[in-house]
């Protein structure tokens, strides 16, 4: 298949680019790279069934395409917050973008939707019929809210002009082409461990996390988005679940650092709570986690030693 990956550049997207190759399929890479980068994608370069696209999908584009993978917009904290009106934008006009190109040309679209849609959640392990606790006007709203759209702008050109939609909720996902400065646990602390820096925990490190190896995540999202007759929303994640001053410990094991861990106040409507219930992935895509977190960590570290001894 013809199959297009909007933020393709990014973390998650190269890793999808590099699977659906494999797999046999053309792939279009589109991406402005605001927060994605060409060093993820520089390995792909060579194969004659990959392009990369530098295109902004706040603007419309005329593709031709079997397949869509709307993954495009800045996921962590620190590149959501840093333009918060283009990321509303990204999510809203992006949605409406790409779902216009699914109905010209009858592709299947995918919605990279995000456990965000949750909020603070009151209820623990999310299921996907939870409406969640968000705050409309705080300063992850951007993000929130404009993930929140695009699942109604999916769900409305469905009923109203049958466009063949899926949508996943992607809860935390680590590995290998994370950005240095992510702004995320993983990469937080795992950085900061190496540099022998003081690992920075917000509050007293008592919420909760969940960590989905990218791999497993990967398989997750081709799954659903081969899935006949299931919409979703589905949710993607690993139900295990730690708390932040735990996995500070356990950075610290993993690197042998002797770097402390010391506590910051903790930001604005950041959620005490992530657990995804995969249930429904379970019995409608036969799709569970199969990576451990030693095991995905080992290959996470060696990736960001690599990429700090290359900066010197």
């Amino acid at each position: 298949m013809r199959i297009l990956v909007t933020g393709g550049a990014g973390f998650i997207g190269s890793h999808l680019c590099e699977r659906l190759l494999s797999e046999g399929h053309e792939v279009l890479c589109l991406d402005n790279l605001f927060t994605g980068s060409k060093n993820n994608i520089t390995h792909l370069m060579d194969n004659y069934r990959f392009e990369l696209i530098r295109h902004d999908i706040i603007e419309p584009i005329l593709l031709e395409v079997d397949q869509i993978y709307n993954l495009a917009c800045p996921a962590s904290p620190v590149h959501y917050q840093y333009n918060p009106v283009k990321t509303t934008k990204t999510s809203v006009m992006g949605a409406i973008n790409m779902l216009g190109l699914a109905k010209r040309v009858r592709a299947r679209i995918l919605q990279a939707s995000t456990s965000e849609v949750y909020g603070d959640p009151k209820v623990s392990p999310q299921k996907e019929e939870y409406w969640g606790n968000v705050n409309c006007i705080g300063i992850r709203s951007c993000y929130d809210e404009g993930k929140r759209v695009a699942e109604t702008l999916m769900m409305d050109y469905h009923r109203q002009n049958k466009v063949d939609i899926r949508i996943v909720r992607i809860f935390n996902t680590y590995g290998p082409r994370m950005a240095l400065m992510d702004g995320r646990v993983v990469s937080n602390f795992i950085v900061q461990a190496l540099k022998g820096e003081d690992i920075t925990v917000y509050g007293d490190g008592s919420q909760t996390r969940s960590f989905c190896y990218v791999y497993d995540l990967v398989d997750g999202i081709i799954k659903m988005m081969n899935k006949d007759n299931f919409i979703g929303p589905v949710n993607l994640g690993n139900p295990d679940e730690y708390t932040i001053l735990d996995f500070a410990k356990k950075i610290k094991e993993f690197t042998g650092t002797k770097a402390k861990i010391v506590f910051k106040p903790l930001p604005q409507d950041d959620p005490m709570q992530r657990r995804p219930d995969i249930t429904l992935a379970r019995e409608k895509l036969d799709w569970e986690p199969k990576i451990s977190l030693n095991e995905g960590l080992c290959k996470t570290v060696e990736y960001f030693k690599g990429r700090l001894q290359a900066m010197g």
